[in-house]
């Protein structure tokens, strides 16, 4: 990675987690940081999943499972669970666009957002947990994947509802998903997955489309994307890869998913 690249890499990082230091970012910079997205997902799932690889907690997926998910809140400053809490507060109350902003602006959070908060890492953490207590093996080391999926999920939303972008620093970091940027990202998301887990790959892909589909559809309707729709889209990819991996731990499937990857390997 060239050096401009890498410290451009390191800032996106910084912005998105506690684990590079946060800087200020000029508007060009800020542009390029969503080509970043899925490799800052890769570093944050071995951070957020690291205790677990080093088999803390081994023999207890759930707790492994919360583990995981509460890292990720934290490393991240919970910055996509806020931006799903605005969404669903601004979907649930008011689908008028002017109201729909209003809403979505307010610091405080209404009772759709926390609905929505506590089901998406109540689910992320039994889905995981589910995966583990069935494959441990395997599934441990394919929970950084769900935080490369999650990311990938962001960009190709962003590419797809670009000429619905607002001012502001959401809509910098949207104008940055371009055809480079989204074919880097599902490189990093699918290619790995398809050879080694491509039950995984392809239920992921369903299930996030069946929440990303309502989540464009919102967006048209209130005339707009934000940073907050980027952060709900992470959420939704985060929860779908989560979903995929407890599926494709059920004994069918993952007979499925033994033969798939003979026939995807070279």
């Amino acid at each position: 990675m060239p050096p401009c690249a890498f410290l451009r890499f390191l800032a996106t990082l910084g912005f998105l987690s506690r684990l590079a230091p946060a800087r200020v970012i000029d508007e060009a910079d800020m542009r390029r940081s969503m080509f970043h997205l899925p490799l800052c997902g890769l570093v944050i799932g071995l951070a957020a999943c690291g205790p677990v690889l080093a088999g803390l907690f081994a023999g207890q997926p759930l707790a492994q499972a919360w583990l995981c998910v509460m890292l990720s809140a934290w490393l991240t400053r919970g910055l996509h669970l806020d931006g799903l809490a605005d969404v669903m507060d601004g979907a649930g109350q008011h689908l008028n666009p002017e109201r729909f902003w209003v809403i979505i602006k307010d610091s405080r959070s209404g009772t759709f957002g926390v609905a929505a908060l506590v089901l998406a890492l109540l689910g992320q953490t039994v889905l995981l947990a589910e995966a583990l207590r069935a494959h441990p093996a395997w599934t441990v080391w394919a929970l950084p994947w769900m935080f490369v999926f999650g990311r990938a999920c962001a960009v190709v939303f962003g590419r797809i509802t670009r000429r619905l972008i607002r001012p502001g620093l959401g809509g910098l970091f949207l104008a940055g998903a371009t055809a480079p940027a989204v074919a880097w990202a599902l490189c990093l998301a699918l290619a790995p997955t398809l050879a080694l887990l491509p039950v995984a790959a392809g239920s992921a892909t369903l299930l996030a489309l069946l929440g990303l589909i309502p989540l464009y559809r919102l967006a048209r309707a209130v005339n707009g994307v934000n940073g907050d729709f980027l952060g709900a889209s992470i959420v939704i990819g985060e929860t779908a890869a989560a979903a995929a991996l407890a599926l494709s731990a059920s004994p069918a499937l993952s007979r499925l998913n033994s033969i798939a990857s003979l026939f995807a390997s070279p």
